[in-house]
């Protein structure tokens, strides 16, 4: 294959490419606006909504920046897997009133990786004034968005989308600093459509990377 060199990434030697193959769209997704919107240094609270394929990685570049962070989640069961296998600070249920309730205006910004419909206001309330929002998910249909919590707090509620060559190239460069891969499982390209059917369930942990020259065992 040839490519120009423009638009090619150089992966760390340390970093296995299976593993840091979804760095080049999840890794992007979530450091870009951690580096864009200043919620990136070190003592800062950060909150990472969702604990899927962008989350998850979030939370490893959060704590890699020296960030304090939290991970909300409609899940209690992920709780365990957010704090002893990602290393996050901290777990809300963002279901659980007395939780949430209890860290408000707490945060300097949040990474919301959710694409399903979900309530915003409760999220703004977690910022501290002139805190930021930001909205990396991609839900099917618009979300509610209440003015004078933005108003009151200075508040901000903003929206990315990956990076360019010379960010993701950093990014990939930073993840070989620290060690950062994404949480994989390795598949057979006979196995897509039952990958697909699996991703629809949510059944995946927490991304899946295609081994195109079919070298694994068949998948019972």
């Amino acid at each position: 294959m040839v490519a120009n060199e423009r638009y090619v990434v150089r992966i760390p030697e340390n970093l296995p490419l299976d593993a840091a193959a979804p760095l080049l769209c999840a890794g992007i997704t979530v450091y870009s606006p951690m580096k864009y919107y200043g919620l990136c240094e070190p003592g800062k609270h950060i909150g990472v909504v969702g604990l899927g394929g962008l989350g998850h990685v979030a939370v490893k570049f959060g704590k890699a920046l020296g960030m304090k962070v939290t991970v909300i989640s409609t899940s209690p069961a992920k709780e365990k897997e957010a704090i002893e296998h990602l290393g996050a600070d901290a777990f809300l249920v963002s279901r659980n009133q007395e939780q949430m309730k209890a860290a408000l205006g707490s945060m300097d910004g949040i990474i919301d990786t959710v694409s399903a419909n979900h309530p915003l206001l409760p999220l703004i309330g977690l910022l501290k004034t002139q805190g930021k929002l930001v909205m990396v998910g991609l839900p099917e249909k618009p979300l509610e968005l209440p003015a004078f919590p933005l108003l009151a707090g200075r508040k901000m509620v903003a929206g990315s989308c990956i990076g360019g060559m010379k960010e993701t190239q950093e990014m990939i460069d930073f993840a070989g600093k620290h060690n950062i891969k994404a949480d994989i499982e390795v598949i057979p390209m006979d196995y897509v459509n039952t990958a697909m059917e699996r991703l629809v369930k949510a059944d995946v942990r927490y991304r899946f990377v295609i081994d195109i020259a079919n070298t694994l065992p068949k998948t019972a």
